[in-house]
């Protein structure tokens, strides 16, 4: 089962670019997307074979996740059930025969930090939800988690301690759940540094590789033998972060 996540900051922005044509050339069983920035009624569906579903903010053109999938879900849940953190469309969760696909954009903390005490609070209740569902079934979670887990997932480290994505309470965060058993699945076949998924649309730090990896695939570890490869689709256009994919047996 081939799984892809994207944040493609503005759906309708990226169908008039490039969607089609990945999505045909990846043909994903299942893509799993954040930062989609509308409503499912904004935008004329161009994804044949495929079932879309969607969790939307309650503010237009911002935040919204959404699902297309292949093979049908027993169901689909949005939000975690935390009336404080469901209304900007952030969670989507899928729930198939042998595990759980939660598709997350992990709120950011902003310039000047202004919003990590809510950050440090949405991390918390996030991963008691993951835990919840795992008492279940296994869960695999894709997405934009908005932080660079280590010093070797962005490019400058030094330079960004104190600021949004790279902060010791962010990366704390990230922490508690590998220490809860959640497992980064790109860490399984790639050690070294230099792979990235987020780039600033500034001084063409793209062209340079000065980026930051945030967009994860975190597998439970009773999913760790399924899993079969894992990677960055560093080439894909069309939004300042690029795919990542991941295979399960």
């Amino acid at each position: 089962m081939k799984l892809i996540s994207w944040n493609v900051n503005g759906l309708r922005a990226v169908m008039r670019k490039n969607f089609a044509e990945f999505l045909a050339a990846e043909a994903p069983d299942i893509l799993a997307l954040q930062e989609t920035k509308c409503m499912e009624a904004d935008v004329v569906p161009d994804w044949p074979g495929y079932s879309a579903f969607w969790n939307s903010a309650e503010k237009k053109g911002y935040a919204g996740t959404a699902i297309l999938t292949r093979i049908p879900p027993l169901s689909v849940t949005q939000g975690i059930g935390i009336e404080a953190h469901d209304k900007e469309g952030r969670v989507l969760t899928a729930e198939f025969e042998t595990f759980f696909l939660v598709c997350v954009y992990v709120p950011n903390s902003q310039r000047e930090l202004a919003r990590l005490p809510y950050r440090q609070q949405w991390d918390r209740d996030f991963l008691a939800y993951l835990k919840n569902l795992e008492q279940r079934k296994p869960v695999l979670c894709c997405g934009d988690l908005n932080v660079a887990h280590q010093e070797r997932d962005l490019a400058r480290p030094k330079d960004n301690t104190r600021n949004h994505g790279f902060t010791a309470e962010e990366r704390a965060g990230f922490a508690a759940c590998v220490e809860a058993g959640f497992i980064d699945t790109f860490r399984l076949f790639e050690q070294n540094g230099g792979h990235y998924t987020w780039w600033s649309p500034m001084n063409k730090a793209r062209e340079r590789n000065i980026g930051w990896r945030i967009d994860y695939f975190l597998a439970s570890a009773a999913l760790r033998q399924n899993v079969e490869r894992a990677w960055i689709l560093g080439t894909v256009a069309g939004s300042d972060h690029c795919p990542v994919g991941v295979e399960l047996a």
